[in-house]
């Protein structure tokens, strides 16, 4: 593996760079004085209609789409790049679609459902959700209870899903659910396409969580969906979906990455600034050591996931390294801007600064797409089984 970025990398690093000083931190002020009013951090439809304009004139769109429906095709590598630099702002902006999803659906749709779900998905003309966790199994999706059962030539779907992102502006919802309770995630689960207003689906009230974020509960009672609703093959459900965790898992690392930079920025800035007892925080070996070690952190997360998105370019299961480094890289993100605040003092709390909703997204991160123990466990019984199997 090659470390050094090819040139195109650069270029578009560079390009994205730009369009986040640009672009996306002017908003900063605007989007953080609403979160402080209590209002979601997001983006309003006035401030995002010419983003989304700017970024077809740059060719900031369907970056990892394939090229046979109209996109870049950029590749994992490339992908983690633009994702470091788009986490440097606390403004919430994807370049559309949104990764995740895409690569489900391009695993397991078939000529039908290629052309009414995945073409417009892949063209940004639609919104998606997934509904995976439920109040009785978040990190443990095999435990899950909503069911899909086949009556009278459609599916019938019962249960409740909670958690889910941009539920209410979806499209449609890509629904996991249990078809053979005997079989569990062995065969016994299968993923469904759920359109919106589909009688029998109910999107609740949105529930605010950390970051400014909103998540909603979506309910489904006798929801009856046509038989070419299902999504990939019946029963084999789990695969597709770890497919599109172990996309936002790698996404995540190259986030956190982001937002560690923006942090140990503001930290070292506000250190060669701040005098306190006739020194500058930067003299203090304190500060010093905290600049380093973020700096450090930083550089090896990098390493972590270029080298996973490289292996993952190359065919590989890299499962084991996407649970490493959303472990590794969320922690450290924290780590980095907990140091950052501190650096602050009084000033780091306020929310007219954006350290706090930096914080917040890394904290978040800890716990959606799996929480760090539960991915502890992933990677020490991978680690295990291969020493049980001999394969070590």
């Amino acid at each position: 593996m090659d470390l050094e970025l090819p040139e195109e990398h650069r270029l578009l690093a560079d390009l994205v760079e730009k369009f986040v000083q640009n672009e996306l931190m002017p908003l900063e002020e605007a989007v953080l004085d609403r979160e402080a009013r209590g209002e979601p951090l997001a983006l309003t439809a006035q401030e995002q209609a010419p983003l989304l304009a700017k970024c077809r004139e740059l060719g900031l769109w369907g970056l990892d789409v394939p090229e046979v429906y109209g996109g870049a095709d950029i590749g994992a590598v490339a992908k983690m790049v633009v994702g470091e630099e788009l986490a440097r702002t606390v403004v919430p902006f994807t370049f559309p679609p949104d990764s995740p999803n895409l690569h489900m659906l391009m695993a397991t749709v078939n000529d039908e459902q290629r052309k009414e779900y995945l073409e417009p998905y892949a063209r940004a003309e639609t919104i998606s959700a997934i509904a995976i966790s439920e109040p009785g199994a978040g990190s443990d999706p095999a435990n899950m209870s909503t069911r899909a059962d086949l009556k009278g030539g459609d599916w019938v779907l019962n249960g409740n899903k909670i958690w889910i992102s941009r539920a209410a502006e979806a499209d449609f919802i890509i629904v996991m659910a249990v078809t053979d309770k005997d079989k569990g995630a062995r065969g016994g689960i299968s993923a469904f396409l759920v359109d919106r207003g589909t009688p029998g689906m109910t999107v609740g009230s949105p529930e605010p969580i950390l970051g400014g974020m909103r998540t909603h509960e979506v309910i489904f009672d006798d929801c009856r969906i046509p038989k070419s609703k299902l999504l990939g093959e019946l029963g084999n459900g789990f695969g597709p979906m770890q497919l599109r965790l172990t996309t936002r898992r790698l996404e995540m690392g190259s986030w956190s990455i982001g937002i560690a930079r923006r942090a140990l920025d503001m930290m070292m800035q506000h250190a060669t600034e701040r005098v306190t007892f006739g020194q500058k925080l930067a003299d203090r070996q304190a500060i010093q050591w905290w600049i380093a070690d973020a700096a450090t952190s930083i550089h090896a997360t990098r390493l972590m996931v270029r080298d996973a998105a490289w292996k993952a370019e190359q065919g590989q299961d890299v499962r084991r390294e996407a649970s490493m480094i959303k472990v590794f890289g969320t922690e450290m993100a924290q780590q980095v801007t907990d140091k950052a605040m501190q650096t602050h003092g009084a000033m780091g709390l306020t929310k007219k600064m954006p350290l706090h909703a930096l914080y917040h997204k890394a904290r978040m991160m800890r716990i959606v797409e799996g929480a760090s123990e539960v991915h502890r466990m992933v990677v020490s019984r991978s680690l295990l089984r291969e020493i049980d199997t001999g394969s070590h």
